[in-house]
Protein backbone atom coordinates (compact mmCIF):
# COMPACT_ATOMS: atom_id res chain seq x y z
CA UNK A 1 0.00 0.00 0.00
CA UNK A 2 1.38 3.41 -1.00
CA UNK A 3 1.91 5.75 1.91
CA UNK A 4 0.14 9.08 1.45
CA UNK A 5 2.46 12.08 2.01
CA UNK A 6 1.24 13.97 5.08
CA UNK A 7 3.64 16.91 5.47
CA UNK A 8 6.27 18.90 3.70
CA UNK A 9 9.96 18.35 4.38
CA UNK A 10 10.09 20.39 7.60
CA UNK A 11 6.66 19.24 8.85
CA UNK A 12 5.49 22.87 8.88
CA UNK A 13 2.76 22.32 6.27
CA UNK A 14 0.21 19.46 6.40
CA UNK A 15 -1.17 18.17 3.09
CA UNK A 16 -4.78 17.21 2.44
CA UNK A 17 -4.10 14.30 0.08
CA UNK A 18 -6.53 11.37 0.14
CA UNK A 19 -4.47 9.14 -2.17
CA UNK A 20 -1.00 8.83 -3.65
CA UNK A 21 -0.07 7.32 -7.01
CA UNK A 22 3.45 6.12 -7.86
CA UNK A 23 3.91 5.10 -11.50
CA UNK A 24 6.89 2.99 -12.53
CA UNK A 25 7.18 4.09 -16.17
CA UNK A 26 6.39 7.01 -18.43
CA UNK A 27 3.67 4.98 -20.11
CA UNK A 28 2.04 4.21 -16.77
CA UNK A 29 2.32 7.88 -15.84
CA UNK A 30 0.64 8.95 -19.08
CA UNK A 31 -2.24 6.53 -18.52
CA UNK A 32 -2.62 7.70 -14.92
CA UNK A 33 -2.72 11.35 -15.90
CA UNK A 34 -5.16 10.79 -18.77
CA UNK A 35 -7.75 9.10 -16.54
CA UNK A 36 -7.36 11.25 -13.40
CA UNK A 37 -9.61 14.17 -12.55
CA UNK A 38 -7.21 15.98 -10.19
CA UNK A 39 -3.49 15.48 -9.55
CA UNK A 40 -0.63 17.31 -7.85
CA UNK A 41 2.97 16.27 -8.38
CA UNK A 42 5.13 16.05 -5.25
CA UNK A 43 8.90 16.22 -5.51
CA UNK A 44 11.23 16.74 -2.57
CA UNK A 45 8.38 18.44 -0.61
CA UNK A 46 10.43 21.55 0.04
CA UNK A 47 7.61 24.06 -0.42
CA UNK A 48 6.21 25.81 2.65
CA UNK A 49 2.73 26.67 1.41
CA UNK A 50 -0.16 24.99 -0.44
CA UNK A 51 1.29 25.27 -3.95
CA UNK A 52 1.64 21.47 -4.22
CA UNK A 53 -1.37 20.44 -2.14
CA UNK A 54 -4.45 18.66 -3.48
CA UNK A 55 -6.67 15.57 -3.45
CA UNK A 56 -4.38 13.04 -5.15
CA UNK A 57 -0.58 13.17 -5.00
CA UNK A 58 1.58 11.69 -7.73
CA UNK A 59 5.16 10.81 -6.81
CA UNK A 60 7.69 9.82 -9.48
CA UNK A 61 10.33 8.25 -7.25
CA UNK A 62 9.95 4.78 -8.80
CA UNK A 63 10.65 6.04 -12.31
CA UNK A 64 14.25 5.84 -13.61
CA UNK A 65 16.47 8.91 -13.65
CA UNK A 66 18.16 7.99 -16.97
CA UNK A 67 20.70 10.84 -17.12
CA UNK A 68 22.18 11.39 -20.58
CA UNK A 69 24.95 13.68 -21.80
CA UNK A 70 24.00 15.21 -25.13
CA UNK A 71 26.30 14.53 -28.06
CA UNK A 72 28.01 17.91 -27.97
CA UNK A 73 28.66 17.68 -24.22
CA UNK A 74 26.98 21.03 -23.70
CA UNK A 75 23.77 19.69 -22.20
CA UNK A 76 22.51 17.00 -19.87
CA UNK A 77 19.05 15.44 -19.81
CA UNK A 78 17.65 13.82 -16.66
CA UNK A 79 14.33 12.91 -15.05
CA UNK A 80 12.57 15.89 -13.53
CA UNK A 81 12.26 14.25 -10.12
CA UNK A 82 16.04 13.86 -9.83
CA UNK A 83 17.67 16.01 -7.19
CA UNK A 84 20.54 18.37 -7.88
CA UNK A 85 22.64 16.01 -5.79
CA UNK A 86 21.78 13.18 -8.20
CA UNK A 87 22.67 15.43 -11.12
CA UNK A 88 25.97 16.56 -9.61
CA UNK A 89 27.06 12.98 -8.94
CA UNK A 90 26.41 12.07 -12.57
CA UNK A 91 28.10 15.18 -13.98
CA UNK A 92 31.20 14.55 -11.84
CA UNK A 93 31.87 11.39 -13.84
CA UNK A 94 31.87 13.45 -17.03
CA UNK A 95 33.84 16.44 -15.67
CA UNK A 96 30.88 18.74 -16.26
CA UNK A 97 28.93 21.25 -14.17
CA UNK A 98 25.81 23.40 -14.16
CA UNK A 99 26.16 27.10 -13.51
CA UNK A 100 24.84 27.18 -9.95
CA UNK A 101 23.13 25.36 -7.11
CA UNK A 102 20.65 26.35 -4.43
CA UNK A 103 21.51 26.29 -0.73
CA UNK A 104 20.38 22.67 -0.57
CA UNK A 105 21.36 19.98 -3.11
CA UNK A 106 18.48 17.80 -1.85
CA UNK A 107 15.72 19.54 -3.85
CA UNK A 108 14.24 18.12 -7.06
CA UNK A 109 15.11 19.75 -10.35
CA UNK A 110 11.52 20.02 -11.64
CA UNK A 111 10.35 21.49 -8.33
CA UNK A 112 13.20 23.99 -8.15
CA UNK A 113 12.65 25.35 -11.64
CA UNK A 114 8.87 25.39 -11.06
CA UNK A 115 9.30 28.08 -8.41
CA UNK A 116 12.39 29.88 -9.81
CA UNK A 117 14.55 28.68 -6.92
CA UNK A 118 18.07 30.12 -7.11
CA UNK A 119 21.58 30.29 -5.81
CA UNK A 120 23.57 33.52 -5.67
CA UNK A 121 25.91 35.58 -7.81
CA UNK A 122 25.70 38.89 -9.63
CA UNK A 123 26.08 37.14 -12.99
CA UNK A 124 24.10 34.00 -12.18
CA UNK A 125 20.48 33.55 -13.18
CA UNK A 126 18.19 31.37 -11.09
CA UNK A 127 18.31 27.60 -11.59
CA UNK A 128 15.55 27.68 -14.19
CA UNK A 129 17.71 29.75 -16.54
CA UNK A 130 19.88 26.69 -17.22
CA UNK A 131 16.91 24.79 -18.68
CA UNK A 132 17.14 24.30 -22.45
CA UNK A 133 14.49 21.63 -22.89
CA UNK A 134 11.48 20.06 -21.19
CA UNK A 135 9.38 16.92 -21.53
CA UNK A 136 5.90 17.31 -20.02
CA UNK A 137 2.93 14.95 -19.72
CA UNK A 138 -0.07 17.21 -20.24
CA UNK A 139 -3.61 16.79 -18.91
CA UNK A 140 -4.69 14.50 -21.77
CA UNK A 141 -1.80 12.12 -21.06
CA UNK A 142 0.12 13.14 -24.17
CA UNK A 143 3.82 13.89 -24.18
CA UNK A 144 4.92 17.42 -25.00
CA UNK A 145 8.56 18.15 -25.75
CA UNK A 146 9.80 21.71 -26.07
CA UNK A 147 13.15 23.47 -26.26
CA UNK A 148 14.55 26.94 -25.80
CA UNK A 149 13.42 29.16 -28.64
CA UNK A 150 10.07 27.41 -29.14
CA UNK A 151 6.91 29.49 -28.74
CA UNK A 152 5.85 29.69 -25.06
CA UNK A 153 8.99 27.90 -23.84
CA UNK A 154 9.81 30.82 -21.53
CA UNK A 155 6.39 30.32 -19.94
CA UNK A 156 6.81 26.61 -19.34
CA UNK A 157 10.03 26.56 -17.33
CA UNK A 158 8.79 28.34 -14.18
CA UNK A 159 5.60 26.27 -14.37
CA UNK A 160 4.31 26.35 -10.75
CA UNK A 161 3.11 22.75 -11.20
CA UNK A 162 0.16 24.14 -13.16
CA UNK A 163 0.90 22.87 -16.68
CA UNK A 164 1.46 19.11 -16.34
CA UNK A 165 3.99 16.59 -15.08
CA UNK A 166 7.58 17.48 -15.94
CA UNK A 167 9.17 14.12 -16.69
CA UNK A 168 12.55 15.22 -18.09
CA UNK A 169 14.63 18.37 -17.99
CA UNK A 170 17.54 19.29 -20.26
CA UNK A 171 20.08 21.67 -18.75
CA UNK A 172 23.04 23.61 -20.12
CA UNK A 173 26.38 22.33 -18.88
CA UNK A 174 29.92 23.69 -18.76
CA UNK A 175 33.29 22.20 -17.88
CA UNK A 176 33.62 21.30 -14.21
CA UNK A 177 35.29 23.99 -12.13
CA UNK A 178 36.64 24.41 -8.63
CA UNK A 179 35.43 26.80 -5.97
CA UNK A 180 36.87 27.92 -2.65
CA UNK A 181 34.65 29.08 0.19
CA UNK A 182 35.61 31.57 2.88
CA UNK A 183 33.53 33.07 5.67
CA UNK A 184 33.97 36.60 7.03
CA UNK A 185 32.53 37.58 10.42
CA UNK A 186 31.50 40.77 12.15
CA UNK A 187 30.12 42.76 9.22
CA UNK A 188 28.47 45.94 10.48
CA UNK A 189 25.12 47.23 9.26
CA UNK A 190 26.58 50.50 8.02
CA UNK A 191 29.36 48.66 6.18
CA UNK A 192 26.78 46.39 4.52
CA UNK A 193 24.43 49.18 3.45
CA UNK A 194 27.20 51.52 2.25
CA UNK A 195 29.11 48.84 0.33
CA UNK A 196 26.47 46.30 -0.65
CA UNK A 197 27.36 46.12 -4.36
CA UNK A 198 31.06 45.73 -3.66
CA UNK A 199 30.42 43.01 -1.07
CA UNK A 200 28.16 41.03 -3.40
CA UNK A 201 30.78 41.26 -6.16
CA UNK A 202 33.52 39.71 -4.01
CA UNK A 203 33.10 36.21 -5.48
CA UNK A 204 31.31 33.98 -7.98
CA UNK A 205 28.56 33.44 -5.41
CA UNK A 206 28.17 35.55 -2.28
CA UNK A 207 25.74 35.32 0.64
CA UNK A 208 25.32 37.57 3.65
CA UNK A 209 23.82 35.84 6.69
CA UNK A 210 22.27 37.84 9.49
CA UNK A 211 20.52 37.07 12.78
CA UNK A 212 19.17 40.65 12.83
CA UNK A 213 21.34 41.61 15.78
CA UNK A 214 23.55 44.61 16.46
CA UNK A 215 25.86 43.58 13.60
CA UNK A 216 24.78 42.44 10.15
CA UNK A 217 26.65 39.13 10.43
CA UNK A 218 28.62 36.84 8.11
CA UNK A 219 29.72 37.08 4.47
CA UNK A 220 30.13 33.72 2.68
CA UNK A 221 32.30 34.11 -0.42
CA UNK A 222 32.49 31.32 -2.98
CA UNK A 223 35.32 32.11 -5.38
CA UNK A 224 35.89 30.42 -8.75
CA UNK A 225 39.07 32.36 -9.56
CA UNK A 226 42.14 30.50 -8.25
CA UNK A 227 44.48 33.34 -9.24
CA UNK A 228 42.53 35.98 -7.31
CA UNK A 229 43.53 35.94 -3.62
CA UNK A 230 40.78 36.80 -1.17
CA UNK A 231 41.40 39.63 1.30
CA UNK A 232 41.85 39.11 5.02
CA UNK A 233 38.84 41.32 5.67
CA UNK A 234 35.84 42.70 3.78
CA UNK A 235 34.76 46.16 4.93
CA UNK A 236 35.59 45.36 8.54
CA UNK A 237 34.44 41.73 8.50
CA UNK A 238 37.35 39.44 9.31
CA UNK A 239 38.19 36.00 7.97
CA UNK A 240 36.88 33.17 10.15
CA UNK A 241 39.57 30.89 11.51
CA UNK A 242 37.23 27.93 11.98
CA UNK A 243 34.37 26.46 9.96
CA UNK A 244 30.96 28.08 10.49
CA UNK A 245 27.27 27.20 10.09
CA UNK A 246 24.90 29.90 8.77
CA UNK A 247 22.96 29.69 12.04
CA UNK A 248 25.06 30.88 14.96
CA UNK A 249 25.82 28.16 17.50
CA UNK A 250 24.84 25.23 15.25
CA UNK A 251 27.44 22.52 14.59
CA UNK A 252 28.94 23.24 11.13
CA UNK A 253 29.54 19.57 10.31
CA UNK A 254 26.75 19.47 7.70
CA UNK A 255 27.89 22.72 6.04
CA UNK A 256 30.06 22.55 2.92
CA UNK A 257 33.80 22.96 3.43
CA UNK A 258 35.27 26.42 4.01
CA UNK A 259 38.56 28.00 5.14
CA UNK A 260 39.58 28.69 1.54
CA UNK A 261 40.12 25.06 0.57
CA UNK A 262 39.32 24.55 -3.11
CA UNK A 263 36.94 21.80 -4.16
CA UNK A 264 34.59 20.73 -6.91
CA UNK A 265 31.78 23.20 -7.76
CA UNK A 266 29.17 20.75 -6.43
CA UNK A 267 30.94 20.54 -3.06
CA UNK A 268 30.97 24.32 -2.48
CA UNK A 269 28.11 26.15 -4.25
CA UNK A 270 25.47 24.70 -1.94
CA UNK A 271 25.68 25.66 1.72
CA UNK A 272 24.93 22.13 2.91
CA UNK A 273 26.37 18.72 2.06
CA UNK A 274 24.29 16.13 0.26
CA UNK A 275 24.98 13.40 2.80
CA UNK A 276 23.69 15.33 5.82
CA UNK A 277 20.34 16.58 7.07
CA UNK A 278 19.84 19.81 5.15
CA UNK A 279 19.81 23.13 6.96
CA UNK A 280 18.14 23.03 10.39
CA UNK A 281 15.02 21.05 9.48
CA UNK A 282 12.67 22.37 12.17
CA UNK A 283 11.77 25.54 10.33
CA UNK A 284 9.51 27.70 8.14
CA UNK A 285 10.88 29.70 5.22
CA UNK A 286 9.96 32.98 3.52
CA UNK A 287 11.75 34.90 0.79
CA UNK A 288 11.26 38.18 -1.04
CA UNK A 289 12.93 39.52 -4.17
CA UNK A 290 13.45 43.25 -4.72
CA UNK A 291 14.89 45.00 -7.78
CA UNK A 292 18.62 45.37 -7.37
CA UNK A 293 18.53 49.17 -7.38
CA UNK A 294 16.32 49.03 -4.26
CA UNK A 295 18.54 46.50 -2.47
CA UNK A 296 20.20 48.63 0.21
CA UNK A 297 17.04 50.64 0.93
CA UNK A 298 14.99 47.45 1.24
CA UNK A 299 17.47 45.88 3.67
CA UNK A 300 17.54 49.07 5.71
CA UNK A 301 13.73 49.17 5.85
CA UNK A 302 13.49 45.61 7.16
CA UNK A 303 16.43 46.07 9.53
CA UNK A 304 14.65 49.08 11.03
CA UNK A 305 11.82 46.82 12.29
CA UNK A 306 14.01 43.83 13.19
CA UNK A 307 13.19 43.99 16.91
CA UNK A 308 9.60 43.04 16.06
CA UNK A 309 10.59 39.70 14.49
CA UNK A 310 14.23 38.86 15.31
CA UNK A 311 13.20 36.46 18.10
CA UNK A 312 11.48 34.29 15.46
CA UNK A 313 14.31 34.30 12.91
CA UNK A 314 16.90 31.54 13.03
CA UNK A 315 18.80 33.30 10.26
CA UNK A 316 18.26 35.41 7.15
CA UNK A 317 20.27 35.51 3.94
CA UNK A 318 20.83 38.17 1.30
CA UNK A 319 21.74 36.97 -2.22
CA UNK A 320 21.83 38.48 -5.70
CA UNK A 321 20.26 36.92 -8.80
CA UNK A 322 20.61 38.02 -12.43
CA UNK A 323 17.69 38.96 -14.67
CA UNK A 324 16.04 36.49 -17.05
CA UNK A 325 13.21 36.19 -19.59
CA UNK A 326 11.11 33.50 -17.87
CA UNK A 327 7.51 34.65 -17.57
CA UNK A 328 6.79 33.87 -13.91
CA UNK A 329 10.29 34.31 -12.58
CA UNK A 330 10.68 37.03 -9.91
CA UNK A 331 13.80 37.98 -11.91
CA UNK A 332 11.81 38.56 -15.12
CA UNK A 333 13.70 41.42 -16.80
CA UNK A 334 15.19 42.62 -13.51
CA UNK A 335 18.30 41.89 -11.46
CA UNK A 336 17.25 41.26 -7.88
CA UNK A 337 18.38 40.98 -4.31
CA UNK A 338 16.70 38.15 -2.43
CA UNK A 339 15.95 38.33 1.29
CA UNK A 340 15.49 34.83 2.65
CA UNK A 341 14.17 34.12 6.17
CA UNK A 342 14.53 30.85 8.04
CA UNK A 343 12.03 31.00 10.89
CA UNK A 344 11.33 28.92 13.98
CA UNK A 345 8.38 26.61 13.40
CA UNK A 346 5.60 28.79 14.83
CA UNK A 347 3.18 29.30 11.95
CA UNK A 348 0.92 31.94 13.51
CA UNK A 349 3.76 34.09 14.83
CA UNK A 350 5.69 33.77 11.56
CA UNK A 351 2.68 34.81 9.49
CA UNK A 352 2.37 37.94 11.64
CA UNK A 353 6.06 38.71 11.17
CA UNK A 354 5.81 38.14 7.42
CA UNK A 355 3.00 40.68 7.15
CA UNK A 356 5.18 43.26 8.91
CA UNK A 357 8.04 42.55 6.52
CA UNK A 358 5.74 42.75 3.50
CA UNK A 359 4.57 46.16 4.72
CA UNK A 360 8.19 47.32 5.05
CA UNK A 361 9.00 46.06 1.54
CA UNK A 362 5.85 47.46 -0.09
CA UNK A 363 7.59 50.55 -1.53
CA UNK A 364 10.24 48.39 -3.23
CA UNK A 365 8.21 46.22 -5.63
CA UNK A 366 9.04 43.03 -3.74
CA UNK A 367 7.92 39.66 -5.10
CA UNK A 368 7.79 36.53 -2.91
CA UNK A 369 9.31 33.15 -3.64
CA UNK A 370 6.42 31.07 -5.02
CA UNK A 371 7.06 28.11 -2.71
CA UNK A 372 7.50 29.89 0.61
CA UNK A 373 5.30 31.66 3.16
CA UNK A 374 3.81 35.01 2.17
CA UNK A 375 0.44 36.64 2.74
CA UNK A 376 -0.21 39.22 0.03
CA UNK A 377 -2.49 37.86 -2.70
CA UNK A 378 -3.36 37.68 -5.52
CA UNK A 379 0.14 37.74 -6.95
CA UNK A 380 -0.23 36.78 -10.60
CA UNK A 381 -1.21 40.28 -11.68
CA UNK A 382 2.21 41.53 -10.56
CA UNK A 383 3.78 39.65 -13.50
CA UNK A 384 3.67 41.29 -16.95
CA UNK A 385 3.28 37.93 -18.73
CA UNK A 386 0.48 36.52 -16.58
CA UNK A 387 -2.12 36.78 -19.37
CA UNK A 388 0.10 34.68 -21.65
CA UNK A 389 0.64 32.16 -18.85
CA UNK A 390 -3.12 31.87 -18.32
CA UNK A 391 -3.56 31.18 -22.03
CA UNK A 392 -0.82 28.56 -21.86
CA UNK A 393 -2.50 26.88 -18.90
CA UNK A 394 -5.86 26.88 -20.73
CA UNK A 395 -4.23 25.14 -23.69
CA UNK A 396 -2.30 22.50 -21.75
CA UNK A 397 -4.74 21.93 -18.86
CA UNK A 398 -8.17 23.29 -19.85
CA UNK A 399 -10.01 21.51 -17.03
CA UNK A 400 -7.58 22.59 -14.30
CA UNK A 401 -6.50 19.01 -13.57
CA UNK A 402 -3.22 20.25 -12.06
CA UNK A 403 -4.70 23.23 -10.25
CA UNK A 404 -5.75 23.73 -6.64
CA UNK A 405 -7.34 26.56 -4.62
CA UNK A 406 -3.94 28.11 -3.87
CA UNK A 407 -3.04 28.44 -7.53
CA UNK A 408 -6.46 29.81 -8.41
CA UNK A 409 -6.37 32.41 -5.62
CA UNK A 410 -2.71 33.42 -5.78
CA UNK A 411 -1.86 33.07 -9.47
CA UNK A 412 -4.94 32.97 -11.66
CA UNK A 413 -7.51 35.16 -9.90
Amino acid sequence: MTQIPRTNWSKSYHYGFRDCLMPFSREELQSTVATASRLKVLGSRHSFNAIADGDVAIVLGHMPLDPVIEADGGQVSIAGHATYGDLAAFLANHKLAVHNLASLPHISIAGAIATATHGSGDGNGNLATAVSGLEIVTADGKLLTTKRGDPDFDGMVVHLGALGVVTRVTLDTQPAFEVSQSVYEGLGWAALLDNLDAIMATGYSVSVFTAWGDTAGQVWVKSAEPSKPLPDEIFGATLAAVKRHPISGVDPENATDQLGARGLWSDRLSHFKMGFTPSNGDEIQSEFHVPRHHAAAAIEAVASIRKSFAHLAQVAEFRTVAADALWLSPQYKRDTLSMHFTWVRDQVAVETAVRLIEDALAPFDALPHWGKVFSRTPMGGRYPMIARFKQLRERLDPSGKFSNPWLEDVVFS
